[in-house]
């Protein structure tokens, strides 16, 4: 029906029973939610048209256009709040079209109106209170205005209690017995009288309102739990209404900072969080609708920035003429019917002009449950998120996160092109609240990075932890820091770290110098150098290999835990898929982009499939992830440390065998860890007494006791993330001497005296990790410079993961060369001074061109008559194929002959 034909809508309700709190004592009359409509929604009767044998006004179909949703159903009658019109058969109500998410079918915004200024656009609406149309009136456009006249004493009389009820009228929720006015009281309550402590002599909020006001910021955080213990009904109402309740308050804050800066111009959203209980993401169901939820989980995926029109723009295509900017409700943009201009009042001709328009940041974000959340034999579940303003691009593909928001259900059309739905709807979260679970551990600790990101990185905290006591933070600051002054914090570090496994000292010191990591540098000409330190161990089975994994992975939750044998290439780096929403072409990060900033750990990396290997050598070394895949072309940032484990190949390790031989990795690969430990079971009979008196320990001793000495895991977290944010060490001179000193002395080991042999025991790759190691060292002190006994113990770490895994055990010197290689120098020694040996006997026995030939067997057993080492047949075969392909002998089958 025409807007200025409108019928009078009040008497074709057909009353559906409201939803309340549990109360069912009649409902206080409230005023017709059509009064508080628009001036173009006025209830009239359509005049009597003439000629017409009947009296029944005829009832035509609206003309006005939305870009959007078609219009909703009219509200009720008089003193039936909740009792919505049955909506007529084409005015069936959508959700948002056009966009990858909607906004749930609701109330008409005309009869939840709040006061223009309290638009969110996470909730989708701007609010539900029913208020008279003459009392809007009277109040300044887009703020609420309580009386702001002086008192009797000269105060402002803006934090007195709310006037919502002046002349016995009321205000509720639409649907229920939730009265506004009371609402507002209970919130300014809260906001007046709340203490942190009995000691505190002002309002914690009002406080923290005033804190934004100077900063010039726009939102506050608004702890959930204080509101639980100060008054348990608001919390309730705020989790059952949280579009109606949010929206107050923001109001109430919005006062709050007026009163304290008449000039304030920004409007303040208060953003709850912190509820009594995180709701589990698989847990979640219809009954949770529009309701405020806290869900955790690891964001997976973030789309790019959309633009959320805010504010239409429309002009009339005959007269020119604009009106203002009409607000957006849900989604929804009604577009007048009619111009305003007296003069012109054409139908039907207002276009909507786009550069004209306001629009919001939004962002949508996947989210997916922790690993350590799933079930046993359950698939992880997702949600999608939607982040609005200062929260878009607050978290990236690997976080950990906590968030606050509705939950809400969106109806989805059979097609783009038709209106009719399908019976299932989609959900998502509309986000009020980010809280990275895992905030502050194994941050950036890239010092240009963190100039780049560091008014981003601040206002995020301030965000996230807004409830957040600088005394509180300072106290936990100076307990760190006492535990730095300790003389002996190196080893009561490494004691901390895995303290059920027993010894292996070493081995958890260079973890240690992985989990602080580093300091990442790049220089004027652009080359970078990187902090994180990758480690591998190697050894035999029920070494404690993967629960050293394990332990380390608990401490550094940025990361991912995978196996070697579940992993793909794609898995590992990005792979290619399509959105389910959009249907777009998206890139989907690995385990190695997840875990950015991060420790990524491999278990059974032997295991690994050579393709997924190969993907590695860019990783571990440039730290990017280079991907060119059905048009998508990138470098992804996989700034990450590798932390790997990994069986012989034979079950068992052979000492014989180079570390290359017993696991089967390329060399390109395996010299690109910092450091490589062989972890082997050796038969001992005094260490295997103590091993099981102390495995039999951890079951029936008090085991606390025996670990008094060792830092708990939440401290020793908060002692490496303090280090690797704000310590940065720099090499002193004495220490950079003596790094060089220990360089050059690792290289001289492979100089013997007297001989022209030389073995390669060190390259510039080695140096690099000593730096690392040492820089590492000093963060564990809080030291902002690198000492030299930093600088020793680094040289000393190296050794000695170079004596277990780089040793050639025929010389028992180091030797590099079974790193890069696989092959010592004493090895290719012997195979060039075999094949010499054969090329004397062949010659010996065979002239060019005799036949017949010899035998490879006749030649292993001369051979090994005229050799004092041992020679096998292996070995025999190799120099053939050496002697082959210098042109000298023909080998046919098992028959020698000399060209």
């Amino acid at each position: 029906m025409d807007n200025d034909d409108a019928m009078d809508i009040g008497a074709a309700s057909s009353p559906l029973p409201s939803q309340s709190e549990g109360v069912s004592t009649p409902l206080p009359q409230v005023t017709s939610p059509s009064a508080v409509s628009s001036p173009s929604r006025a209830t009239r009767r359509t005049p009597r048209k003439r000629g017409r044998e009947n009296g029944t006004p005829r009832r035509r179909r609206s003309r006005s256009r939305s870009v959007g949703n078609p219009s909703y159903g009219s509200p009720g009658t008089p003193g039936t709040p909740g009792t919505p019109v049955a909506t007529p058969a084409y005015h069936t109500p959508i959700g948002n079209v056009g966009t990858p998410f909607g906004t749930p079918v609701g109330t008409p915004s005309f009869v939840r109106g709040t006061p223009g200024y309290n638009q969110r656009s996470e909730l989708g609406s701007q609010g539900r209170r029913v208020r008279r149309r003459r009392r809007s009136q009277s109040r300044e456009p887009g703020r609420r205005s309580p009386s702001r006249e002086p008192s009797a004493d000269g105060r402002p009389t803006a934090s007195a209690e709310p006037d919502d009820n002046v002349g016995g009228e009321y205000a509720y929720v639409w649907g229920t017995n939730v009265n506004i006015p009371d609402v507002l009281r209970a919130i300014r309550r809260f906001l007046n009288n709340y203490r942190s402590s009995s000691d505190d002599l002002d309002s914690k909020y009002i406080q923290l309102i005033q804190e934004t006001v100077e900063r010039e910021e726009d939102t506050v955080n608004i702890d959930m739990s204080n509101i639980f213990d100060h008054d348990p009904d608001l919390y309730n109402k705020i989790l059952r209404y949280p579009l109606d309740i949010i929206p107050l308050l923001d109001t109430e804050c919005q006062e709050v900072a007026l009163d304290i800066r008449p000039d304030f111009e920004k409007h303040i959203e208060a953003r709850p969080f912190n509820l009594k209980a995180a709701v589990n993401m698989r847990e979640l169901n219809p009954s949770d609708i529009d309701k405020l939820v806290s869900v955790k989980g690891m964001v997976i995926r973030c789309s790019s920035i959309i633009p959320e029109i805010k504010g239409a723009f429309f002009k009339c295509l005959v007269c020119g003429h604009s009106p203002p900017l009409l607000s957006v409700v849900k989604g929804r943009v009604e577009e007048p019917t009619r111009c305003e201009k007296p003069e012109c009042a054409a139908r039907n001709a207002m276009s909507l002009i786009h550069n004209r328009c306001t629009f919001a940041n939004k962002q949508i974000v996947r989210l997916q449950e922790t690993p350590d959340a799933i079930p046993e034999g359950e698939t992880p579940h997702t949600v999608s998120l939607c982040l609005y303003n200062t929260m878009v691009d607050a978290v990236k593909p690997g976080d950990r996160v906590e968030v606050t928001g509705v939950f809400k259900a969106m109806a989805v059309r059979v097609g783009p092109n038709q209106r009719t739905l399908r019976a299932l709807y989609k959900t998502y979260i509309d986000c009020v609240h980010v809280k990275k679970a895992d905030k502050g551990r194994m941050q950036a600790d890239d010092p240009m990075e963190a100039d780049k990101d560091g008014n981003k990185e601040g206002e995020q905290e301030r965000d996230t932890e807004g409830d957040s006591s600088d005394a509180v933070n300072e106290a936990k600051i100076q307990k760190l820091k006492e535990l730095a002054k300790l003389p002996d914090i190196y080893e009561r570090l490494s004691r901390s770290l895995a303290p059920s496994i027993w010894e292996l000292d070493d081995i958890k010191k260079g973890l240690l110098c992985q989990l602080f990591g580093g300091k990442a540098k790049r220089i004027q000409s652009g080359a970078s150098f990187r902090g994180d330190i990758n480690v591998l161990l190697v050894g035999d089975p029920g070494t404690s290999k993967s629960q050293l994994l394990q332990y380390v992975h608990k401490i550094a939750p940025r990361g991912i835990y995978t196996s070697g044998r579940g992993s793909s290439a794609v898995g590992l780096t990005a792979y290619v898929t399509k959105d389910p929403e959009t249907r777009e072409t998206v890139l989907e990060s690995g385990a190695l982009v997840l875990s950015d900033r991060g420790i990524c750990c491999i278990d059974e990396f032997d295991k690994m499939s050579d393709n997924a290997r190969s993907m590695l050598h860019e990783v571990m070394e440039q730290q990017t992830v280079s991907v060119a895949k059905a048009g998508i072309i990138a470098s992804l940032n996989a700034r990450t440390s590798v932390l790997a484990c990994a069986n012989p190949s034979g079950s068992r390790y052979n000492a014989r065998l180079s570390v290359i031989d017993n696991i089967q990795l390329p060399p390109t690969l395996l010299s690109r860890f910092d450091l490589i430990y062989l972890m082997l079971d050796k038969p001992d009979e005094q260490n295997d007494r103590r091993l099981a008196r102390h495995l039999v320990a951890l079951h029936y001793e008090n085991y606390e006791v025996s670990k008094q000495d060792a830092l708990d895991l939440h401290t020793l977290t908060a002692y490496i993330t303090y280090a690797r944010q704000h310590i940065n060490p720099t090499l002193s001179d004495e220490a950079a001497e003596d790094l060089i000193n220990g360089y050059v002395e690792m290289r001289q080991k492979g100089n013997f005296p007297g001989s022209s042999k030389k073995v390669i025991t060190a390259t510039p790759r080695q140096l690099e990790s000593m730096i690392r190691i040492s820089e590492a060292l000093a963060r564990m002190r809080f030291s902002e410079v690198v000492e030299r006994c930093d600088a020793a113990e680094a040289v000393r770490l190296l050794e000695v993961a170079l004596q277990q895994s780089a040793t050639d055990h025929a010389t028992g010197t180091i030797d590099m060369d079974l790193i890069t290689t696989g092959v010592s120098a004493s090895e290719r020694t012997r195979r060039a001074n075999l094949v010499a040996a054969l090329r004397e006997l062949i010659a010996e026995k065979l002239s060019p061109g005799s036949s017949p030939g010899l035998k490879i067997n006749q030649l292993l057993e001369e051979t090994r008559k005229q050799s004092t080492v041992d020679v096998s047949l292996q070995d025999i075969k190799n120099a053939l194929g050496s002697l082959q392909g210098e042109g000298f002998v023909t080998v046919h089958g098992d028959l020698i002959q000399r060209l």
